[in-house]
């Protein structure tokens, strides 16, 4: 078996072992495997061979990895479930006080109440996402 030949099978392999991990790492060593065994295929050198697979790995490890990650995982401080809403807009349905009320949010109905307690904000009134309390919506009057 040529080294050429070596470098795609475990390249390949490592790039099918990716999907375990989840982590890109193997999906960059595999990369590089594979560039190598392009390389290796059209010099035949053992010592470039392992120069080509040290710098693309590194390469790939430390440039390319870190923008697929940002890409894939979301990045970081990605808002999620209800921290996503808060800062939303919403148009009032049903009258909302400092005890209850229904708001229109993101296109579901959800129960609310005012930030302030005292404010009474009437149907249509178009209105910001303070803060989610369990199933309700904590929601300011836009300016």
């Amino acid at each position: 078996m040529t080294a050429a030949v070596v470098w795609l099978i475990v390249g390949f392999a490592l790039i099918v072992a990716e999907v375990i991990s989840g982590e890109f790492v193997l999906l960059m060593l595999g990369t590089a495997a594979l560039v190598t065994g392009g390389v290796s295929a059209l010099t035949g050198n053992p010592y470039i061979d392992a120069a080509v697979f040290a710098a693309s790995s590194v390469g790939l490890l430390f440039l390319v990895r870190p923008a697929l990650k940002r890409k894939f995982l979301g990045g970081e401080g990605a808002k999620t479930n209800t921290d996503a809403l808060i800062g939303t807009h919403a148009i009032v349905l049903s009258t909302v006080d400092g005890h209850g009320g229904t708001v229109k949010l993101g296109g579901d109905t959800w129960s609310a109440r005012a930030y302030v307690e005292h404010d009474r904000l009437q149907p249509g009134t178009k209105v910001t996402v303070m803060e989610i309390s369990g199933a309700t919506a904590v929601v300011s009057p836009d300016p």
